[in-house]
């Protein structure tokens, strides 16, 4: 995910000049990207709000900005920010809540075989592979469908917290699946996921959410962060499936309508 140039700016009342600053409290800084086509809604505008994650405590720092409905992407956090628009809704899945109704069931059903790894954050070329697979099938005409291997590292690579690449084998070992999470104190955040386009009718990538939840749950995490869900969005709308759901809106965290 490319954020753009960016042009610096304090947080509210925080001071540029001066030492006394504590080394408890890092000095944060906030910057806004240029306008640019939004990729989501034809027409708009998108900006981004971003933060370096970079420094002391950043996996505190991450855990705090992830309620305030941020994502993360390489070293920085961001939100959007666009003017005229919040089409953007911030959704989570609360994991003690999460009703499997029949096709979610049937889904689970379908991927019973696939076996879990749950490892740090480093990429292969065989995730590469599967991953530029998928991007030429789902994505042809998008950026990441030109990443190169390199870039495919910085994006699993490139992270200050606790990062973990989540992979599903066939019994025979043959990788269909991966997902890039964050592992935070009281969630998982689902950052990216990509899987064999030949297994779409199985329905691995909603396969892989329902499996982070059951991890979560495993782990005593009480929530799966999805990201932002748009209803204008067809590339969103899998994320209604899992519901409850809970959006962040003007008065904090409360449940997605319908």
């Amino acid at each position: 995910m490319s954020i753009g140039r960016v042009d610096p700016a304090p947080l509210p009342g925080q001071s540029t000049t001066g030492t006394s600053q504590s080394l408890a409290r890092p000095q944060r800084f906030f910057f806004g990207t240029r306008a640019l086509p939004c990729p989501y809604v034809a027409g708009r505008i998108e900006r981004k709000v971003v933060t370096d994650l970079a420094g002391p405590h950043s996996q505190a720092y991450y855990e705090r900005l992830s309620r305030a409905g941020f994502r993360r992407s390489h070293g920085l956090a961001y939100r959007p920010a666009c003017p005229a628009c919040n089409a953007c809704v911030p959704v989570r899945i609360v994991v003690g809540d999460l009703v499997r109704n029949r096709s979610l069931r049937r889904t689970e059903i379908r991927n019973a075989s696939l076996r879990r790894a749950n490892l740090t954050a480093l990429a292969t070329m065989e995730q590469y592979r599967l991953f530029a697979r998928y991007q030429r099938s789902r994505h042809g005409g998008g950026d990441m469908a030109a990443m190169t291997f390199n870039d495919f590292r910085a994006m699993v690579e490139e992270t200050p917290i606790d990062s973990r690449i989540i992979e599903y084998r066939e019994p025979d070992g043959r990788l269909v699946g991966a997902m890039l999470a964050d592992r935070l104190d009281n969630s998982y955040s689902a950052v990216y996921s990509f899987f064999d386009p030949e297994m779409a009718g199985r329905g691995i990538g909603t396969f892989m959410i329902l499996d982070l939840v059951a991890l979560a749950a495993a782990e005593s995490r009480p929530y799966v962060y999805l990201g932002y869900w748009i209803a204008d969005s067809d590339k969103m709308a899998y994320k209604t499936r899992f519901r409850p759901l809970e959006q962040l809106g003007p008065d904090g965290w409360g449940p997605l309508p319908g």
